[in-house]
């Protein structure tokens, strides 16, 4: 197997998970926007509804920038080794980073090394029932 077609492989890969991260984040919001529709006509609580929804797009768009990231990282494997594309490269992951450490903090409501003692004190409320 050349080198060449080794690349055009590896560049397919890529593709596919970019089309997987842009997908899985569609599909989250279809069915984010389902979920809270229902929700909120069921039980009529629409603060509690909207706040599951702000919840199930934060992970779907969390999930699909983790891919798009998984994405980037591979494609470097293919692409020529430049000062201008490693700090492309580098931008692009360290703002995807950005905005999935951002959102995955807006989920848990926590920072994330506040997030075990969050937790510890959780289960023990629990356990003092």
């Amino acid at each position: 197997m050349s080198t060449e077609s080794l690349h055009d492989i590896i560049r397919a890969i890529a593709h596919f998970i970019e089309i997987a991260g842009v997908a899985i984040i569609l599909i989250g919001i279809i069915v984010a926007a389902v979920a809270f529709f229902r929700d909120a006509r069921a039980c009529g609580n629409w603060r509690d509804a909207y706040a599951r929804l702000r919840s199930n797009l934060g992970r779907a768009i969390l999930l699909g920038l983790e891919l798009l990231v998984a994405a980037d990282i591979i494609a470097t494997i293919t692409a020529p080794l430049s000062a201008e594309n490693i700090l492309l490269l580098g931008a692009v992951v360290l703002i995807r980073t950005f905005l999935s450490f951002a959102l995955e903090t807006e989920i848990e409501g926590t920072w994330p090394w506040r997030r075990a003692a969050m937790q510890g004190r959780a289960g023990t409320k629990n356990d003092e029932r």
